[in-house]
């Protein structure tokens, strides 16, 4: 088996942006799917690929939503709906663009909800976990031969520096559900952390092929997806020293940089923030618990893949 190259180091900063990462790409003949286009950093990193020339497919839960998105851009994309909470929606989208018959250079897994307040349960799973991760999963796997048709198809996850505090033991599989007992932010923890363990995974999977597959944090960034945050949540940032002040040009940087820069051909299974290599827990480094993870997925999903 071919070892994937390390991760180099970048030039790139906490303070550099989508634009300065992307500047003087050409990514015309791309096909780039984002999903969560439709505000925040899937917003942003629709309009930064586009200007680059890049053809967008852009998922967000309703057709009009992608639409306005496109609008708001100003990019001319092709809108599909993918309400990733609905495993049917998430089917529908990958029948959608696999009739377009395009190799998928980049697959962008950037939509999530966060820290929701009261539990929220949807076939029996708690909806962070759902959305977050089992959504992503079913829309991978239903598109990973489009990726695997490109020259080096890319697959990205947003994943989170929340994933250090997910629940005791990284992922708890008796209760997937929340009934047992439900924290906003552990969960989502949970969730941001399912979706490292899935990179790697498929990181792994993918080795000897031309894709590959590689997991993000962004920064913590004021965009719709912090609605739910709490006062609590801002101060243990700041005890912890998370730098906080950082716009949305800035948070899609490192999932723009991943996505796109020429230094990080077939370099799989890594995880970055602020574009460089970045440290992840110890759970993220778990093969036996991504292994785990991904059996538990296919019995999970199996209806919808």
């Amino acid at each position: 088996m071919t070892q994937a190259p390390t991760a180099p180091r970048s030039r790139f900063t906490r303070r550099s942006t989508a634009d300065e990462v992307t500047a003087g790409l050409d990514l015309r003949g791309k096909t780039i799917l984002i999903t969560g286009c439709n505000s925040g950093l899937g917003l942003e990193s629709m309009r930064v690929l586009a200007a680059r020339g890049a053809d967008i497919i852009g998922c967000a839960r309703s057709h009009e939503k992608a639409e306005m998105a496109a609008a708001r851009a100003g990019a001319d994309i092709t809108p599909v709906a993918c309400d990733l909470s609905d495993l049917d929606s998430v089917v529908t989208c990958t029948e959608e663009v696999n009739r377009l018959g395009r190799p998928i250079d980049v697959l962008m897994c950037n939509a999530g909800i966060m820290g929701l307040p009261e539990l929220r349960q949807k076939y029996g799973l708690e909806m962070q976990f759902l959305t977050n991760h089992l959504g992503h999963f079913v829309l991978v796997n239903r598109l990973l031969k489009a990726v695997l048709q490109a020259p080096g198809g890319r697959i990205v996850m947003v994943s989170s520096l929340g994933h250090h505090f997910a629940v005791p033991g990284g992922i708890n599989f008796d209760n997937l559900s929340g009934a047992k007992y439900y924290h906003p932010w552990t969960f989502y923890g949970q969730s941001k952390l399912a979706n490292l363990l899935m990179s790697n995974e498929l990181a792994r999977r993918l080795a000897g092929s031309p894709a590959t597959a590689n997991a993000i944090h962004p920064g913590i960034i004021h965009t719709p997806l912090m609605r739910n945050l709490s006062t609590l949540f801002f101060n243990l940032s700041s005890a912890l020293s998370w730098p906080v002040a950082r716009n949305v040009e800035q948070g899609a940087a490192t999932q723009c940089y991943v996505a796109t820069a020429p230094a990080l051909e077939g370099v799989s299974g890594a995880y970055f923030a602020d574009c460089n290599p970045a440290r992840s827990s110890i759970h993220a480094r778990n093969p036996e618990l991504a292994a785990r993870l991904w059996a538990v997925s296919e019995e999970l999903a199996a209806d919808y893949l």
